[in-house]
C-alpha cells in the first residue's frame, strides 16, 4: 500500500491594510485635521489682509505724490505740493543689513561650531545659555548701549579705517561728526542678530549624524576636515535659514537704529559719514507728527519693506530648493 505524504499548504498572505484617508478615522483625527487646516487658512488670510491694507493706503499716498516715489531723495508729504520718495530709505536699509550680515554670519557660524564641536561640555552649556539669553534683550536696550557706548568708541575705528582703507571710497570719511552712520548701524545690527543666527546654526550642527563624523575620523581626517566635509555640507541649509531669520530682524529693526542713526535724506557711498535712513527708523520717527497724507506715505514705505522681506525669504527658499546639496540629505 503506497504511503501518502502530507502536502504542506502555504500560509495565507498577510492582510493588506489600506491607509485611511485623512479625516476618515477617529473623531480626534478629524478635529486635529480641521484645526491644522484652519490655522493654515487663518495665516494666509492674515497675510492677505495685511497686504491689502498696505496696498490700499499706499495707493492713496502715491496718487498724490508729485515726485517719483522710488527715486525721490526728499520726504515732505506735508509740503505744497507733497513730494516724497524711498530712494534714501531703500539704500540705507539694504546697506546696513548687508554690513550686519557680512559681520554676523561668519562670527555666528564660528561660535556655533565651537559650541557644538570644540568646546568642552562644561563650557558649551553655559556659553549656549548666554548666547540664547542675548536674543531676549530688548532692542531699545541695544539702542541705548549703542548710542552711549558704541558711537563714542567707534570714532577711533573710523579714523583708522579712513587712514588705511580710505582709498576704497567706502571707508573714506569726508565729513566731520560723530559715528552715527550706516556703518555704525550695521555693526549694532550685527550684534543684535548674532544670537539668532548662532542658536539656529548650533542646533543644526548638533543634528549631524555621528556616524558621518566617526567615519571621517576613522579614515584619518583632521577635526577641520570633519567640519568641512561632514558638518558644513549637512548644516548648510540650516545656516541659510538662520541667516534669513537674522536678515529679517535687521531689515525691520526700529528703535535701535532710530537711537543710533543721525537721519538725513542724502545717499552717500562713504559709509563712515553720518546720515542716512532706513524704512523702520523713518516710520518710527515721523509717524506721530505726520498728517493723514504723511501717514499714508509712511504706510507706502512699509509696503515696500513688506515686499522686500518677502522677496528675501522667497529667494532663500528658492536657493535651498534648487540646490540639492544644501538640503542635507546627501550628507
Amino acid at each position: 500500500m503506497a504511503s501518502t505524504t502530507p502536502i504542506d499548504t502555504p500560509p495565507p498572505p498577510p492582510a493588506v491594510h489600506k491607509r485611511a484617508r485623512p479625516g476618515t478615522g477617529r473623531a480626534g483625527d478629524k478635529v486635529f485635521l480641521g484645526l491644522s487646516k484652519g490655522s493654515g487658512i487663518l495665516l494666509l488670510a492674515i497675510m492677505a489682509s495685511v497686504a491689502a491694507f498696505l496696498t490700499y493706503r499706499a495707493a492713496l499716498a502715491v496718487s498724490k505724490d508729485q515726485g517719483n516715489f522710488f527715486t525721490t531723495f526728499d520726504w515732505n508729504p506735508a509740503g505744497d505740493p507733497p513730494v516724497f520718495g524711498i530712494a534714501v530709505l531703500l539704500f540705507g536699509t539694504v546697506v546696513s543689513s548687508i554690513i550686519a550680515m557680512a559681520i554676523a554670519v561668519p562670527v555666528a557660524v564660528g561660535i556655533a561650531l565651537f559650541i557644538s564641536h570644540y568646546a568642552p561640555r562644561k563650557l558649551a552649556a553655559p556659553l549656549a545659555y548666554v548666547v540664547d539669553l542675548l536674543a531676549a534683550v530688548p532692542s531699545i536696550v541695544y539702542g541705548i548701549w549703542g548710542a552711549l557706548f558704541l558711537v563714542p568708541y567707534l570714532e577711533g575705528l573710523n579714523l583708522w579705517l579712513d587712514q588705511f582703507f580710505g582709498w576704497t571710497y567706502l571707508f573714506e570719511k569726508t565729513e566731520v561728526g560723530v559715528a552715527r552712520s550706516l556703518f555704525t548701524v550695521g555693526i549694532l545690527l550685527a550684534i543684535m542678530i548674532l544670537p539668532i543666527v548662532t542658536s539656529v546654526s548650533r542646533e543644526v550642527f548638533l543634528q549631524v549624524p555621528k556616524t558621518n563624523e566617526e567615519a571621517a575620523l576613522a579614515l584619518g581626517a583632521t577635526r577641520w576636515e570633519v567640519i568641512r566635509l561632514s558638518v558644513l555640507p549637512f548644516g548648510r541649509s540650516g545656516v541659510i535659514s538662520a541667516s534669513m531669520l537674522g536678515l529679517g530682524r535687521a531689515l525691520g529693526e526700529t528703535m535701535a537704529v532710530a537711537t543710533v542713526l543721525s537721519p538725513s535724506f542724502i545717499i552717500s557711498g562713504h559709509l563712515l559719514n553720518p546720515g542716512g535712513g532706513t524704512f523702520a527708523q523713518n516710520i518710527a520717527a515721523k509717524f506721530d507728527e505726520a498728517n493723514p497724507l504723511g501717514r499714508d506715505a509712511l504706510i507706502a514705505s512699509g509696503l515696500v519693506l513688506f515686499v522686500l522681506t518677502l522677496l528675501v525669504n522667497g529667494a532663500a527658499r528658492l536657493i535651498i530648493a534648487r540646490r540639492k546639496e544644501y538640503s542635507g540629505a546627501n550628507a
